[in-house]
């Protein structure tokens, strides 16, 4: 039977990792600015500092961009929960770094794509404004976790957000669209590589403990859901505009990941880790 460790011992055990990989990550991260991103030349005041409210006919954004830049501003927007459910298990050392570097990459997200809806009047602001203020009070908890499961859960969340900003920038119809949904894929991918090579080293010290952990995160696996003001569920109208259907999320998501770490051809596996590789049989490909 394969030694267990505790939250504490591992999180010390993988310190040397997180600090190696927070390194390559600052590295291999491109610098950029939200705000070059922005066509201010198009800003103009609303009426309550003399100018025009907004109205439908000013949005020339395509249905299938303004879904998916109001989903992806709506998820950056609830940042603070997300800050808090990853800072409470990682408030140590290199790990709080980690944290500190991701918070601010994603906050990066919402300030560009909140000034470019509103400096392009692609969408209703004061729309946009109350469903922010209803998705943020309603907020984003998570059931206790250990540290595996936290790894693995934003390990996938990462690559599917990464996908969700790729097939924008596909679909968009507008360049400047799709270079900001290029950008953003490109942050979630270097997030998802972080968080992907934790569970590799994690594998490796505790391969049962860790495989059981991938298996419970997929099996109750859910991006970030936002309810828009039609009534509708961002992952309804993700799906019908194409960005993003769950359908596909065991080719697009898991199955990469799981190949990734060897799942299925690692051999040291004890039994409870080979009846959490039996329950992931279905996703080998």
């Amino acid at each position: 039977m394969q030694n267990a460790l505790s939250d504490r011992e591992l999180l010390e055990s993988l310190a040397p990792v997180v600090e190696t990989n927070l390194a390559r990550h600052i590295a291999a991260a491109a610098e950029w600015q939200p705000h070059d991103y922005v066509p201010w030349s198009d800003a103009r005041n609303f009426e309550f500092l003399g100018g025009t409210d907004w109205d439908p006919s000013q949005s020339e954004l395509s249905e299938v961009a303004k879904t998916a830049l109001t989903v992806s501003v709506l998820i950056a927007d609830n940042l603070p929960a997300y800050h808090r459910e990853l800072g409470k298990y990682l408030r140590t050392g290199h790990w709080w770094r980690w944290v500190g570097r991701w918070t601010a990459e994603e906050n990066r997200h919402e300030i560009l794509i909140r000034n470019y809806l509103t400096v392009t009047r692609a969408v209703d602001p004061i729309a946009l404004e109350r469903m922010r203020m209803q998705h943020m009070t309603d907020g984003f908890r998570r059931p206790p976790m250990h540290l595996p499961d936290v790894l693995a859960a934003w390990a996938f969340e990462e690559s599917a957000a990464a996908i969700r900003h790729r097939t924008t920038a596909t679909l968009a119809g507008d360049v400047i669209v799709a270079t900001i949904a290029d950008r953003l894929a490109a942050d979630d991918e270097l997030q998802a590589v972080f968080f992907a090579n934790l569970v590799a080293a994690a594998l490796d010290l505790i391969p049962d403990q860790t495989v059981r952990a991938i298996a419970d995160r997929i099996a109750d696996f859910h991006t970030p859901v936002v309810q828009l003001s039609d009534g509708r569920t961002s992952d309804e109208v993700l799906a019908e505009a194409g960005i993003y259907d769950r359908a596909n999320e065991a080719e697009l998501v898991f199955r990469p990941l799981l190949e990734q770490w060897n799942i299925f051809t690692r051999t040291d596996f004890g039994e409870e880790g080979e009846k959490a590789r039996a329950e992931l049989a279905h996703l080998r490909g």
